[in-house]
């Protein structure tokens, strides 16, 4: 998401989220994709902000996700708007596509996702529901387990 690579996000960064959004929304509203991508960041800036300069660095980030596992009803609610999002045809499914640009969207290029989406659709169907999308973004965001699926919602790891 740091679009300009200083190593901290800013108001830039989801502004440019939130547009590379609007170019996907599929059968989702735009502009309500737009605000829920734009309305994370004085969000986020607010808790995670510590030297208040209007940026956050992933040192200030991952204090607050430490926090998370605590604030289960937040992280479930931010999952069903990021699942709305990703339902680019309003299925009520995400496939493997959808996934993928979640990802190539999320990080603002290209990225292999073949490997990464087996990983997710536990049953092995082709899709996930809002469920386990919900229990994906969970183990990622609040979980403590670094070989749970949901350690992969966002593509690969990098080293």
């Amino acid at each position: 998401m740091d679009m300009d690579g200083d190593g901290r996000l800013t108001e830039v960064d989801f502004q440019a989220l939130a547009h590379r959004w609007k170019a996907v929304a599929g059968s989702v509203d735009p502009e309500r994709l737009a605000s829920i991508m734009t309305g994370w960041w004085p969000v986020l800036r607010a808790a995670s902000d510590a030297d208040g300069d209007d940026a956050v660095t992933i040192e200030e980030v991952l204090l607050v996700v430490e926090g998370l596992g605590a604030m289960a009803d937040a992280v479930s609610g931010t999952a069903d708007a990021m699942f709305e999002a990703i339902d680019l045809n309003g299925d009520g499914l995400i496939s493997r596509s959808e996934y993928g640009a979640l990802i190539e969207t999320w990080n603002g290029t290209p990225t292999a996702t073949d490997e990464i989406f087996p990983r997710l659709d536990l049953d092995g169907d082709g899709h996930l529901t809002r469920d386990e999308f919900r229990t994906h973004w969970t183990e990622f965001w609040a979980g403590d387990n670094p070989n749970a699926p949901g350690t992969y919602v966002f593509g690969a790891l990098v080293e």
